[in-house]
């Protein structure tokens, strides 16, 4: 028998190929570190409040995050999905709200209220990535659940407020817009959307609303008659409304008069007069006239009357607490897409330009955003439980910070680097004990523990941002003494443009010899000249 192998029997198995999903990113320890940075200037704002943290798991039971994002069909349709062993669905978190939800009706007895919380954590869209769209992301969010009147509403946006100036953002450069639902939900009403046969079809509108922002006034007329093409041929199918109900619904939240959008040049003007940013502000009484106008009527529907005076008595307790309409104010662009919201909305705008893909300036945008959610926990309970509360766009709003130049993401300084010249059981443990030194002085350091030679080891200093480097070899050792080398300096010296005096000066300083009981002061010396 033959024991001959074939090609096949030796050829090794292929290698796996290292690559990360779509829609995901990984992250550095610059990101990382002015990620940190940001949430704790937002974590103090939020103390400030007396709101107190709380986590919640990545996952939680489908029921229990309830159907809120497309997922009409199946589990895993807007979320990430998967069947335990007791064949019950478990999603990871499509937002922060919903677990909330499900710990303050789980734990409702024991809980303070109202209960103030906020929380900071990942979640994760099943949904098409593209440029600046993920399928992971954070957010930071505050609430406050078991409030029922407004004044909880007007708290969060002036904390808002808040949180931007705190992070650098100047007043003129933000602004927290407010909406109601109720005024979004009644004029549904009046166009023939009201009622539980056409829930399915007012969300699509409200998604459609939502985009005005994104899409302007054709996109959003698209999305509420037959639908819209993305520029990568993808068709987001749309509500089908007739032309006097769509073009109510655009007037509503644009405060163009109907008529204005009966032509398309029309539509195209206020398309580009939307971009620039027209809105101002204005007053409850104007914006109660205008959808008088829009809805043919002098008698509102009592939902919008009753959004209307939710507003004007934000609008009151935000007043009386200094917060003017530069920082705060009425906006009826603001819809909010997800379904669960039933009453005040607001988002966190920010008004400087920045470049589109194309170069072209366009407006940031919005970096946060929440409402009142008074249906969500009580899904859970046989009683009514108020809720409210505000969601910041962790990632989005640090690009602002950087374009802001309030934030930089540039690396840190690595840490000081001990060289490994000898590696016998000697030489190893007089490195030990001088960096056990350092850190014992509160001095972040490490020896070199890779195989390289010195060479190797200096340019793995350079790429670690290391700003000193230790050198002991066998003879120092003997001496009991180190070469201390300024790795910072010696780089500025190798780019050259200093006198030959101040170079010989400079050079002393980049690299001398120290005793090892002096390392650790001759250290901080050195780190003390780089700040």
């Amino acid at each position: 028998m033959s024991t001959e192998k074939t090609h096949s029997d030796t050829t090794p198995p292929a290698k796996t190929e290292a690559r990360k999903p779509r829609g995901l990113a990984d992250r550095g320890p610059a990101d990382l570190a002015a990620t940190e940075a940001m949430m704790a200037t937002i974590r103090e704002v939020y103390s400030r409040y007396g709101f107190d943290a709380l986590e919640t798991p990545f996952l939680e039971y489908t029921d229990a995050l309830g159907k809120f994002l497309p997922d009409q069909d199946r589990p895993n349709s807007g979320v990430f999905s998967l069947r335990d062993d007791d064949d019950q669905w478990m999603s990871l978190r499509y937002d922060l709200t919903a677990p909330l939800a499900r710990y303050c009706a789980e734990n409702w007895q024991n809980l303070p209220k109202p209960f103030r919380s906020y929380r900071a954590g990942w979640v994760f869209r099943n949904e098409k990535p593209g440029p600046g769209r993920f399928r992971q992301f954070m957010q930071f969010d505050a609430d406050t659940v078991g409030a029922a009147s407004v004044a909880a509403d007007a708290e969060i946006c002036m904390m808002a407020a808040d949180t931007l100036e705190a992070l650098g953002i100047p007043r003129g450069q933000y602004v927290i817009k407010v909406n109601n639902r109720k005024v979004l939900d009644g004029v549904m009403e009046a166009i023939g959307l009201g009622g539980d046969e056409n829930a399915a079809r007012r969300l699509i509108v409200l998604r459609a609303m939502d985009k005005l922002d994104k899409f302007g006034p054709i996109g959003v007329q698209q999305l509420l008659s037959a639908g819209r093409k993305d520029d990568s041929g993808d068709y987001t199918a749309g509500a089908n409304l007739s032309q006097t109900a769509n073009n109510a619904v655009i007037s509503s939240i644009t405060l163009f008069k109907p008529w204005f959008f009966e032509r398309q040049t029309r539509l195209e003007r206020a398309h580009r007069f939307f971009n620039r940013g027209w809105r101002k502000p204005f007053s409850i009484a104007v914006y109660r006239k205008y959808l008088c106008d829009i809805l043919q009527t002098s008698d509102l529907p009592s939902l919008v009357e009753e959004g209307l005076q939710e507003i004007e008595t934000m609008r009151i307790l935000i007043r009386a607490a200094g917060y003017e309409t530069d920082r705060i104010r009425i906006d009826p662009s603001v819809v909010r897409g997800l379904e669960y919201y039933t009453g005040p909305v607001y988002e966190a705008e920010l008004l400087f330009d920045t470049a589109d893909e194309d170069g072209k300036p366009v407006r940031f945008g919005s970096v946060g955003g929440g409402g009142r959610y008074d249906g969500l926990v009580s899904r859970f309970l046989n009683e009514p439980v108020p809720a409210t509360g505000f969601s910041i766009g962790v990632s989005r709003l640090l690009a602002a910070l950087q374009a802001l130049g309030k934030i930089t993401t540039t690396s840190e300084p690595g840490p000081v680097l001990v060289l490994a010249m000898d590696r016998d059981a000697e030489g190893m443990a007089s490195y030990q004990k001088i960096v056990a030194d350092l850190r014992n002085a509160g001095i972040r350091s490490e020896i070199y523990l890779g195989s390289s030679g010195m060479k190797a080891q200096m340019k793995y200093a350079d790429r670690r941002n290391c700003p000193v480097g230790i050198i002991q070899g066998s003879s120092e050792r003997e001496k009991g003494t180190v070469q201390i080398k300024d790795l910072i300096l010696g780089a500025e010296l190798q780019s050259g443009g200093k006198d030959r005096a101040d170079y010989l000066a400079k050079q002393a300083e980049a690299q001398f010899e120290a005793p090892v009981s002096d390392v650790v002061a001759k250290v901080r010396e050195v780190l003390a000249r780089r700040g």
